[in-house]
């Protein structure tokens, strides 16, 4: 699928009704949109407009209107080694039931389930970008 970020809360519509697990793993490159689509996926959601990147603090909590926790928005992009998620408690947010947002998670490869969905992001140009699922 291919969309401008005008389109990016449509995007995150069909992603949220065809997803087959609450856990997301974002692949792209720098710049490719990941954040961008998460926020709007957090908003769908119920989260409103309160989503922005973790980059600093690897994770970050969104709650619904009625502060009820949505899920966790994770970016291990600044993550040394792997075995740093296990410091986070990162099997203890996985077993939450929430929804689980994750960027660059080509770094903690060996600690994402199995049943996670996959969604690449690329850049076609400087307005639109390629999704896959």
């Amino acid at each position: 699928m291919v969309y401008e970020e005008a389109e990016i809360r449509e995007v995150a519509k069909h992603i949220i009704k065809n997803s087959n697990a609450q856990i997301l793993c974002f692949y792209g490159q720098m710049g490719a949109g990941k954040t961008t689509l998460i926020k709007a996926l957090v908003h769908e959601l119920g989260g409103g407009e309160s989503a922005k990147s973790p980059t600093f603090g690897i994770v970050n909590e969104y709650q619904t209107k009625d502060h009820k926790v949505l899920g966790y928005h994770f970016d291990f992009y600044r993550l040394n080694d792997e075995n740093e998620v296990l410091d986070l408690g990162f099997e203890d947010y996985l077993n939450q039931n929430k929804w689980i947002f994750i960027e660059w998670p080509e770094k903690i490869a060996s600690f994402l389930p199995k049943d996670a969905m996959n969604v690449q992001i690329e850049i076609v140009d400087e307005q639109r970008r390629k999704i896959s699922i």
